[in-house]
């Protein structure tokens, strides 16, 4: 390309990429990096979603009392696996396989116990977090290889945007020491640059990472070169199976079928007191976070304990273990866990640090404020796109239907998507809880507010469409933690009395998201000096415009001559 005649530099150039990478699927990213931030608490809005979980506070006596539930929910069973409670779920997580049942997830049943008590509750039927998890790379509403192509393909714009921004932008980092506040497209461009810079490393892992987890379906020309065209090799080795064949002695393929003794019918297990004990000695201190009993009521039945959190990314987060006879309690010789091949370490690390698992409560909430300044990121690009065109329509004295197009597009994708997730969260105590395939029902409520959020800028002046809606989420998000305890839930004061950290953190997320909605509210809607005079002085020198962007161009043309 040629500009005046002279070849354009390579920082012209970045810049005309940078804006159309950008442009062409910046809804979509935006949607993405939301869906993908809300997903660092994915186990706290589950929880949240089921009030019924908010009775079960755990104490001393909650893994015994769990293991005496699991002999009469399931007294047959080959495996037991029990995810016990801890700062992310409230209740017991208890899943298991019957003898005979097939493999994988079809084969397992789950139920959730109450941690104080050991009864097995019954929870309403929702996604909770893992709606917005799996939109996050499916987009839901698809097929599912067509959801994550598209997903990576954004992905690939969006890596592509974030190189060529910083090297459009040559003063980057020294303009993020600046900010010019009323000065119209100056002030957003310096928003747009502040929230680049602020978390440019986590933009990058996040998408680099991202990508990788994609790899497979993106760029399948390694593994198939690596593995002579046996993509099954890769992912067996890359779920452990290879190793964890190698580490198994003769006959221990994986967990058996139970054969109680017929005189003395089902065996107790040890007591567990114990086993626990020694695992916090051999791990310095550290909890137990799941325990796995296999072959339950037979001689041959073992106590597998894992540890909570682990101290490695290399296997997840999930990486030492101890195996106990279940009937003498004693400890059986043996690694903590099998060797982790490089292929699986390598995918484990980026996996855990695209998605959070090693993190830690504290961690995870800058994580989640990471997200929230990405998203940020990303909304102010699309909105300046609009500002920076605003000259060029005074000048023409008309709204081109591309520039309306993006204006309308920019209110429903962005303030009406925190519509929308609100209204999940309302529609999950609205709904009644025995309804069939409420589930589903929560996700279409959720579309259908989200489509008339994106009618509704198409009926309102542009600054008046924006400030509407983002008042609704404000007013949406501030009173879920007061909806909770109005619909069978825990009050956040009795959460955080009883520590149930999972609950507490979804309130207290809502409590921050609505003071962010909040702000821009206020901001948009606060009066500007001199507005009247200044707006009738301007509209005498030039042309109106569209009524549904005077209100935006007149509050830009007083910031800039402020």
């Amino acid at each position: 390309m040629r500009v005046d005649g002279k070849p354009e530099g390579l920082r012209q150039s970045m810049s005309w990429l940078h804006t159309w990478s950008g442009l062409l699927l910046g809804w979509l990213l935006y949607a993405v990096f939301f869906t993908g931030t809300m997903s660092y608490f994915r186990d706290e809005i589950t929880d949240w979603m089921r009030p019924e979980l908010h009775q079960s506070v755990s104490n001393e006596n909650t893994i015994q009392k769990a293991l005496d539930a699991m002999q009469g929910i399931a007294p047959k069973a080959a495996t037991w696996t029990l995810n016990l409670p801890g700062p992310r779920q409230t209740a017991v997580e208890a899943s298991w396989r019957d003898v005979g049942a097939p493999a994988g997830r079809a084969g397992l049943q789950r139920a959730e116990i109450d941690a104080a008590t050991g009864e097995r509750l019954q929870p309403r039927e929702t996604r909770g977090g893992s709606f917005f998890y799996r939109f996050h790379f499916e987009l839901h509403a698809m097929p599912r290889i067509w959801g994550r192509w598209i997903v990576g393909i954004a992905t690939m714009l969006m890596l592509v945007a974030i190189i060529s921004g910083v090297i459009t932008h040559k003063k980057i980092f020294t303009d993020f020491f600046t900010f010019r506040p009323k000065k119209g497209q100056r002030s957003w461009l310096d928003a747009h640059n502040a929230t680049a810079v602020l978390a440019l490393p986590f933009h990058i892992l996040i998408t680099f990472s991202g990508l990788l987890l994609l790899m497979h379906m993106l760029m399948p020309w390694g593994i198939q070169a690596a593995y002579q065209g046996d993509s099954q090799a890769y992912f067996a080795e890359l779920r452990g199976n290879r190793q964890a064949q190698a580490a198994a002695g003769p006959g221990e393929r994986g967990p058996r079928a139970p054969q109680a003794d017929s005189a003395s019918g089902f065996l107790p297990l040890a007591a567990v007191g114990p086993m626990l004990e020694q695992a916090r000695q051999h791990w310095s201190g550290r909890e137990v976070g799941s325990i796995t009993v296999n072959a339950p009521g037979t001689a041959r039945a073992t106590v597998e304990l894992r540890e909570r959190g682990g101290t490695s990314l290399l296997d997840r987060g999930l990486s030492r273990s101890l195996r106990f006879d279940a009937a003498s309690g004693a400890l059986r010789q043996g690694p903590d866990s099998p060797p982790v091949s490089w292929v699986r370490a390598t995918h484990n690390v980026f996996a855990s640090v695209h998605l959070g698992r090693f993190a830690e409560p504290a961690l995870r909430w800058l994580l989640f404020l990471s997200g929230v300044v990405g998203s940020i990121m990303a909304a102010s690009g699309m909105v300046l796109w609009v500002v920076k065109r605003l000259p060029e329509r005074r000048k023409l004295g008309r709204t081109p239907a591309g520039h309306r197009l993006v204006e309308v597009l920019n209110v429903g994708a962005i303030a009406g998507l925190s519509v929308a997730t609100a209204a999940y969260f309302w529609f999950n105590r609205l709904i009644p809880a025995d309804m069939a395939a409420r589930s589903d029902w929560e996700i279409r409520g959720f579309f259908t507010v989200w489509l008339l959020c994106l009618l509704h800028p198409l009926l309102r002046p542009h600054r008046k469409a924006w400030a509407e809606q983002l008042a609704l989420a404000t007013a949406l998000f501030a009173l879920l933690p007061l909806l909770n305890p109005l619909t069978g839930g825990a009050s956040l004061l009795q959460t955080l009395a009883q520590r149930q950290w999972s609950v507490a953190g979804f309130d207290l997320m809502m409590l921050a998201l609505a003071l962010l909605h909040g702000a821009i509210t206020w901001w948009l809607l606060r009066p500007a000096k001199g507005q009247v005079s200044a707006s009738s002085k301007s509209a005498s020198v030039r042309p109106p415009l569209a009524s549904a962007d005077a209100p935006a161009v007149a509050r830009t043309t007083l910031e800039q001559a402020s």
